[in-house]
């Protein structure tokens, strides 16, 4: 019997111990019954409840503070072309005069 990949960081060396499967990469511990179970995708939405997508375009609904810098992010800022990422700050972004961002989804809306 094969065991499954590592549902973290897909490696192929995981091992039993006792009735969990775990992965010495990056130390992730799992049931089998949760390998067996199909992976669901993360749903992101905007502050109006609007699902969001890759590619989309969306307007910052309030003043944010940029951390590290003086200068803040003002309400009504378009961001263009927005990528979806795992983690607490989950778009990932550019913006005209600010450069790379990572922003929250709670504090935008979709355009």
């Amino acid at each position: 019997m094969t065991l499954p990949n590592c549902p973290e960081c897909k490696s192929e060396y995981t091992y039993e111990d006792g009735n969990m499967l775990v992965c010495p990469m990056c130390a992730y511990e799992w049931s089998p019954e949760d390998a067996s179970g199909a992976e669901e995708e993360k749903v992101y939405r905007d502050a109006n409840g609007n699902v969001l997508q890759d590619g989309d375009t969306v307007s910052v609904i309030k003043d944010l503070k940029v951390k590290g810098s003086s200068s803040t992010l003002k309400q009504g800022t378009r961001v263009k072309n927005i990528r979806l990422v795992d983690g607490d700050h989950n778009i990932d972004c550019k913006i005209d005069g600010f450069g790379a961002m990572k922003l929250k989804s709670e504090f935008v809306k979709k355009i």
